[in-house]
């Protein structure tokens, strides 16, 4: 593995010669000497990309480009970088946590819509080959609040719990707080619930958390975290063998969302039994092993609610 430590962009063309794969580490340091400006300006970034990007065409070179990103996780500086390569990767993670994600937010030659799930070791980074299962905790004894929702992840179903805790407010303005997922949308939600369920939650404080540091932006989390929230606020525990998915309307309604039988078919591989999700995207035959519960609307939502705590 040749290391070359080197700011000149000529150099670094020179020495890649013959190479199969070359990393560079990062483009905001490089400099051309074409350029007469400081290494990191966005006139030195674009002559240094582009020629790489040339390099890389003409003599069948696997380039990889680090580029900096900004403290909200965005590539940072002007976006001509992401306009002159072929694929932008962004590598993902928790401090706090073990695993990375590593997603493509632009692909000119592939889909966009794969993740790959790595776990830190001290060996190195090694492949989750089941991702579904480090994101779900298992806990000895049903726990209230605690939901499982089958999420879509491009094109691969991932499952994960949702937590929610709702509590008394001593504030006039109770709290929501909401990781993992959009803030406003949890508000949002809250006062649906209210208007065609039933269920006021105006003086408690609310707060979800998706385990394992994962975002998701997808409306699929809807009918999960009002399950979820409707479980803490009775103190009733969910079956441990059951999840959910669905996106729900202003009106009220539960609205289908992409990949259902995906996400159906991947819960019942794990194992779970039963499954709450909005009517249309109930499945049209029969899954072994799994009992589906369909809901078209959040009035619906106590009634079903009730029989599965029974």
């Amino acid at each position: 593995l040749p290391l070359l430590i080197d700011a000149r962009l000529e150099a670094i063309l020179d020495a890649a010669a013959g190479c199969q794969v070359l990393v560079v580490d990062s483009i905001q340091t490089l400099f051309s000497e074409a350029v007469a400006s400081a290494a990191g300006s966005v006139s030195q970034v674009r002559e240094c990309a582009a020629r790489l990007t040339r390099m890389a065409k003409t003599n069948d070179i696997s380039v990889l480009i680090a580029g900096h990103v900004t403290k909200d996780g965005a590539l940072a500086g002007p976006r001509v970088l992401e306009h002159i390569v072929d694929t932008v990767l962004y590598f993902e993670g928790d401090s706090t946590s073990p695993y990375r994600i590593v997603r493509a937010y632009k692909n000119r030659f592939g889909s966009v819509n794969e993740l790959g799930v790595f776990a830190m070791t001290e060996t190195g980074l090694k492949e989750v080959t089941n991702p579904s299962a480090i994101f779900l905790t298992r806990h000895s004894t049903p726990v209230a609040g605690s939901v499982v929702m089958a999420t879509l992840e491009g094109t691969r179903p991932l499952l994960l719990e949702v937590q929610a805790l709702v509590e008394s407010s001593p504030l006039g303005n109770p709290r929501r707080l909401a990781l993992g997922m959009d803030g406003s949308r949890l508000a949002m939600l809250l006062a649906v619930l209210h208007r065609h369920a039933g269920v006021a939650l105006f003086d408690q404080d609310v707060y979800v958390n998706l385990v394992g540091g994962l975002k998701v932006t997808e409306t699929a989390t809807d009918l999960p975290v009002l399950l979820a929230a409707l479980s803490s606020l009775r103190n009733r525990p969910l079956p441990a063998d059951m999840f959910s998915f669905g996106e729900v309307g202003l009106a009220g309604e539960v609205r289908p969302v992409r990949g259902g039988q995906e996400r159906l078919g991947e819960a019942a591989k794990l194992g779970f039994k039963r499954a709450v999700v909005g009517k249309l995207n109930a499945p049209r035959k029969p899954i072994a092993g799994l009992e589906v519960l369909a809901i078209e609307h959040l009035g619906e939502l106590s009634e079903v609610f009730q029989q599965l705590v029974d």
